[in-house]
């Protein structure tokens, strides 16, 4: 009979959030896939739990995942477990979870601490509908492309960030995406945790030396709806209906629309003159 994956949570930085099933769950399963063995000992050594454990990381998924899923399969419980929060998510966890899905090997969660909620609840940002982005790439060129993409994404953003290499990722985000609201995010959960709300603009001047530390979470604010570009025609007459429900006549209200979209004067004049 198979056995199960256990997906833990543990802390982010507080061992008190450290909850009482994440624990007996790790003394009672037959095995421990940690992403660091070396920061996973520390936490098993302050809860008394003496199980076994594998290294499972990004440099070694599918030979030690193919190695685990047998295990499983052979009637072993495992349960993964990141260096701190929830595994699988910006993690190779991840990985292991679609494998054990591909083999039919039942998959159990033990929720626990995760960085990107704890950080969107405290930002002071919208929370409503928010988009998670994960690590931006360390390559400028790949960097850019992903934030092109967010350009016009009116969800709050989370990023996972580095601190040292914060102070680039504020540039290009100010660069790409303007002046937009942020709330930096550090050591959540923490002694020194801190919430920084200020602008992109200022955050890329103040922190351009480096001076923030510690595990980073940074949340910004989407785009306005009226930043959305203008694509096709019907969006530039709504645009100019709207100007005449302002009181701006139909000639007026089709020649800024034209000045702002690109289109013709003439063709959203007539189109506005057929809603009449």
């Amino acid at each position: 009979m198979s056995g199960k994956l256990y997906v833990v949570g543990t802390p982010i930085g507080n061992l008190s959030d450290f909850s009482p099933r994440a624990i007996e769950t790790l003394k009672t399963v037959d095995f421990i896939a940690a992403e660091d063995t070396r920061v996973t000992i520390k936490l098993l050594k302050c809860f008394d739990i003496h199980t076994p454990m594998l290294s499972y990381h990004k440099f070694n998924t599918i030979e030690r995942g193919e190695e685990i899923c047998q295990r499983v399969l052979d009637g072993e419980d495992c349960a993964i477990v990141t260096d701190a929060g929830m595994p699988c998510i910006s993690d190779p966890g991840e990985a292991l979870v679609a494998k054990c899905a591909e083999c039919g090997i039942p998959v159990c969660v033990v929720p626990g601490p995760t960085a990107l909620a704890s950080a969107v609840a405290i930002s002071g940002l919208p929370t409503g509908r928010f988009t998670f982005e994960g690590f931006l790439s360390v390559n400028k060129v790949g960097r850019l492309e992903h934030l092109n993409s967010l350009v016009n994404e009116q969800r709050t953003m989370i990023f996972y960030e580095a601190p040292h290499k914060l102070p680039n990722t504020l540039k290009d985000m100010y660069k790409v995406l303007g002046n937009r609201r942020i709330s930096i995010v550090r050591e959540l959960t923490k002694i020194h945790e801190e919430v920084i709300r200020t602008t992109l603009s200022e955050a890329a001047e103040r922190y351009a030396d480096g001076s923030v530390k510690g595990e980073v979470v940074l949340i910004i604010e989407g785009a306005k709806p009226e930043d959305k570009p203008i694509e096709t025609l019907e969006e530039a007459v709504e645009l100019a209906s709207r100007s005449v429900e302002n009181g701006m006549s139909v000639s007026a209200a089709a020649k800024e629309a034209a000045a702002l979209t690109g289109y013709k004067k003439s063709e959203i004049y007539k189109e506005l003159i057929s809603r009449n």
